[in-house]
């Protein structure tokens, strides 16, 4: 190979290293959590299944643990993975966030996954307590393991609304709201976190800023992140597919009333008013 060739490599790898490297710097929050979780899962399986099991229950915020002031459980539970192999589902939720890092920078992530994980936390701890105290649900509840990173990345998940596209922003809210209540009324308190996050995560959407127009690598990472967040709502359920589906016909429905209903308000504006004179005698 000449020079000249070799120079030409080394000038493209540059090129390619020149456009990725910024790329990777947006994404540390991302990359760190990542990192972060690997690590935790790494040393809980060093320490065996009981010890794990053990420090699993001290980090889960179950109503024995926020009622007896572990508060930090709030913030170590999202760091404690639940369960299943953490390779298989890793990059899904890496994609996830890292859409939302791209679209919000670091801290509107961080935002959307903490009002998500904390938020739905705390209100199906308060429903758990009314539950209990009602006699709906027995007492041992309080000491269920409730960890891992479903309730902030589901959040992310409704946090991207504002971003789809208003053509089909009712179809997308349609689909998820489907899939997550037809989960949640057969599932446990599990699947109610999840309608939760999901409807705080819609509700920040719009106060975090949005995409004004979609590339391949966006649409690539939305699709990886939507794979990984239906699996991660739906769970085994074999009607979450129809609660998505007649989700996504009853927001096309509301969709099309709603333009109905302001194109016909806009055709009245737009129609002159004449007032009748008052008739002299």
């Amino acid at each position: 190979m000449s020079d000249m060739a070799v120079d030409n490599t080394v000038l493209s790898v540059e090129k390619r290293w020149a456009r990725v490297v910024p790329w990777l710097g947006s994404l540390r929050i991302t990359a760190l959590y990542a990192v972060v979780l690997v690590s935790f899962e790494v040393a809980l399986t060093q320490l065996g299944s009981q010890k794990r099991d053990a420090v699993v229950s001290q980090m889960s915020t179950n109503l024995h643990n926020l009622s007896h002031g572990h508060f930090s459980t709030l913030i170590g539970s999202a760091f404690v993975s639940d369960g299943g192999d953490i390779v298989a589902w890793l990059p899904g939720l890496v994609c996830l966030l890292a859409l939302g890092e791209l679209i919000w920078r670091g801290r509107g992530l961080l935002i959307a996954f903490a009002i998500g994980h904390i938020g739905a936390t705390l209100l199906v701890a308060v429903w758990l307590t009314f539950a209990v105290l009602a006699g709906w649900l027995p007492i041992s509840i309080a000491h269920a393991t409730d960890v891992g990173v479903s309730y902030g990345a589901v959040s992310v998940l409704g946090a991207l609304t504002a971003s789809i596209p208003s053509r089909w922003r009712t179809a997308w809210i349609g689909w998820w709201l489907g899939t997550a209540v037809t989960v949640a009324s057969s599932a446990d308190f599990t699947a109610i976190g999840h309608v939760l996050a999901l409807l705080l995560g819609i509700g920040l959407s719009y106060r975090l800023r949005a995409i004004v127009s979609w590339t391949p690598l966006h649409v690539g990472l939305l699709i990886g992140g939507v794979t990984f967040a239906y699996f991660v709502v739906s769970g085994p359920s074999a009607m979450a597919l129809i609660g998505g589906l007649t989700g996504i016909v009853l927001g096309l429905f509301a969709n099309r009333e709603v333009r109905s209903t302001t194109v016909k308000g806009r055709m009245r504006l737009q129609q002159p008013e004449f007032l009748d004179a008052p008739s002299r005698a």
